[in-house]
Parts: structure tokens; sequence; C-alpha cells
């Protein structure tokens, strides 16, 4: 164990560093294909329904375990040989990223929405990959001891990654447009490839490789074992279960959030400011308070009691929705969502690490994080439709309903003293 000393030393590593800029890399294009895009289409008069549909364009963060296994094992002709297995796919990742966010915002949602799905699927596409190499990069270039403050690093850059494409997309797109706000985030990447150029290649821990002949053995290594393992869990489907629709709520709220505040008035400054600065200090305060309980809760206690602390921001937003247009409302109401829905995903994230194997981690957590994506995207795509149908107060109410199948399915793992964590 290392001391205090050691372990704050520890974080001017220059890996641990690094990963702060990997993981604001990481998080940058996920708004613009979600909040940010959506304040941009409701500007465009695009209606709520066809909105809410438009989740569906991150559909490739919900299905990227299925190309987990092609990341792992599939060298890039000539680049693979010059940096390596992980660093090329990150690179190739990272260009196609910029590419697809500069097409993205350089299309007309007004005039040709389906171009503006189109680029939105291909940037979902090439982010979601660029998830796939990072958390394997991350898992492979640390050692055990290293992880936690790798991961502290990681989530902490992820968030201010998700803040320069919220609240920084927003203010710029006031002052500029929408084609120089995107452009502007398509060049904060350059910071994501310089790392990757910079950090040596992870030391992957494998097994014997198999011949090239030997394709069988392959697909089983890549494909077949990490889902055989994970099959092997006392009540897999119902943690399988349990893992897609916990933040079902919380993701359908998310989903709808920034057309809300177009529809309540606010201007773009005021919802970066607002939602996103504030928002952000509430985050990293209830993350902290997330990891607390889970470390004197327990894992399951904790996600109970954050999973139900959570139910509290969306009755938050109900009650903004009949309080009208009002700066001191909307700041409690982002305080309670973003304090709670923290805690929360800290007990999750918490959770979805401990299910993962060793050997399999890259594949197990791509399926697991994969999952929580279809609440986001699948899921959350008849948003849109129920916010024309119901009223803004009567959609964030429902909300909270559709967040209690998640906790019924906690309840049951509890009773049955069922965690799914691996055996390591």
């Amino acid at each position: 164990m290392r001391s205090w000393n050691a372990a704050v030393w520890l974080y001017l590593d220059r890996r641990i560093l690094a990963l702060f800029i990997l993981g604001f890399a990481s998080g940058l294009p996920l708004l613009l294909v979600y909040s940010t895009l959506s304040f941009w289409l409701r500007q465009e008069s695009v209606s709520l329904t066809e909105i809410g549909w438009f989740s569906l364009a991150g559909t490739a963060y919900g299905f990227k375990f299925l190309w987990a296994p092609l990341v792992d094992h599939i060298r890039i002709p000539v680049l693979a040989a010059r940096l390596g297995q992980r660093r090329s796919w990150l690179l190739c990742a990272q260009v196609a990223v910029v590419a697809t966010i500069l097409a993205l915002g350089a299309t007309r949602p007004g005039e040709a929405l389906t171009l503006t799905a189109f680029w939105a699927v291909a940037l979902a596409f090439a982010s979601a990959t660029q998830d796939i190499v990072v958390d394997a990069f991350r898992i492979e270039m640390l050692d055990d001891e290293e992880q936690g403050s790798g991961a502290a690093n990681f989530v902490n850059g992820y968030r201010i990654g998700t803040l320069a494409a919220g609240a920084g997309a927003l203010i710029l797109a006031d002052v500029y447009g929408w084609f120089w706000a995107y452009a502007a985030m398509a060049a904060l990447m350059v910071l994501g490839m310089a790392v990757t150029l910079w950090l040596p290649e992870p030391l992957r821990l494998e097994g014997p490789e198999p011949a090239c002949e030997d394709w069988r053995a392959r697909f089983q290594n890549a494909v077949v074992e990490p889902f055989r393992e994970f099959m092997t869990r006392e009540h897999w489907i119902v943690i399988l279960l349990f893992v897609a629709v916990y933040k079902y709520g919380d993701a359908l709220l998310g989903a709808m959030a920034n057309p809300f505040y177009a529809d309540m008035g606010f201007s773009g400054t005021e919802i970066a400011v607002i939602t996103k600065g504030w928002g952000l200090a509430m985050s990293l305060t209830g993350a902290i308070l997330g990891g607390v309980l889970v470390a004197r809760q327990g894992l399951l206690k904790a996600l109970f009691v954050t999973g139900v602390g959570q139910l509290t921001g969306n009755l938050a937003f109900a009650w903004l929705a009949t309080a009208g247009k009002s700066l001191s409302a909307l700041t409690f109401a982002i305080a309670v969502e973003n304090l709670t829905g923290a805690m929360a995903t800290a007990a999750f994230v918490a959770y979805l690490s401990s299910l993962c194997s060793v050997q399999f981690t890259a594949t197990q957590y791509a399926l697991l994080t994969s999952l929580t994506a279809q609440a986001r995207t699948v899921f959350a795509a008849g948003g849109g439709w129920l916010a024309d149908h119901l009223g803004w107060a009567l959609f964030f109410l429902t909300t909270i309903v559709v967040a209690v199948p998640g906790l019924v399915l906690l309840v049951w793992l509890m009773r049955r003293q069922v965690n799914g964590v691996s055996q390591r």
C-alpha cells in the first residue's frame, strides 16, 4: 500500500496526467451528438418528436461491444507497426472524430435534416470506437495500484470535455454560429491526438497468440470467451437487465433537457452558465459523495439509496416546468438533479467495473457500457413524443415512473444477495 505522499505524487505521473486529456477527448463528442445537438435542432424549429428520435443517432454507443473484439485483434496496416495496436487504433478513431464533428457542424438541420442525422450517426460511431480503445489503453497501461488514480483523472477529464461541448459550444454558437462552435470542438481534439502520439504503447497481458490460420481459436478468444465467462455468473440475465434500465429515467430526462430549456425561454448563455458550470460543480460534489457512500454502505445498498435519490432530480424538473422561466428555480433544479444524478452514477460505475474479469476487461466493459447507452438511445427515443403529448410537467413525472423497474430489479438482487462481482 502506498503512503499518502506517494499517492499524491502518483497524480503527477505522466501516464496519469495523460489520462485526463484522453478523458477530455472521450467526453467531448458525446454532447455534440446529444444535448448540444438537440438544442441546435430546436433552434432550427425541428419538432420535439423528431428531436426525440435523434437520440437514435447515438445507437453506436449501445452496440460498441459488437466491434470491440475487432479493435482488440485486427492490426491496422503500416500504423500498427509504427505506433502499436492500441495507439494506431486510437489515432485513427480520433481523426475520424475530428472529421465527423466538422461535417456535422457544416450541415443545415432546418433544410437537410437527414444529412444532419447521417453525420450524427457517423460521429457517434467514431466516438464509440475511441471509447473502446481508451478504456483498454487505460486498463493495460497502469498497474493495479494505479488504476484508481488513473480512473479518477480520466473521469475528471471526461467531465471537463462534456463541459466544453456543452457550455463552451453553446456560448460559441450564440456568438459565432453553430459551424464555428463545432469547428472549435474539433480543434480541441488535437490535444487527445498529441497525447496518443506522446504516450508509449502499453504492454498487453495476453495468452499465447493463436496461429494465423487458426481462425476458430482467434474467434473463441476474442468473441466467445468474454461472453461465456460472464454467463457463468449467478442470475446474469437479471444483472444485465438491471444494468440496462437503472439509469433509464435519468437518460430520458437528459435527452429532452435542452429542448425543455429552449421552450422555457432560457438563452444559450444562461443554459451554459447554470446547467453546465453550476451543474458541473454539483456533479463533482455528488460523485465524491457517491464514492463515500459506496465505501461505507457497499455497492448494492449504495445503488439503491442513490437510485431513489436521483428521482428527486426528476421531481425538481417537474416543479420547474410549472414554475415558468426563473433563473433561481433553474439553479435549484439543476443543483438537485446534478447532485443526486452524479451520486447514482458514481455508485453505478463502481458496480460496472466490479463486474469485469481482468482477462476480458475491454470486451466485457464495452458490453456493459453498451447496455447503459441503450437508455440514452433506443429507450429514450420516444422522449420527444411523450413531451409533445403529455406536456413538460407530466413528462418529467413520467420519467420517475419509468425509473421504478430498475429499482425493483435491484431489490430482487439485494434480497438474493447477488452482486455479480467477478472473481478476480
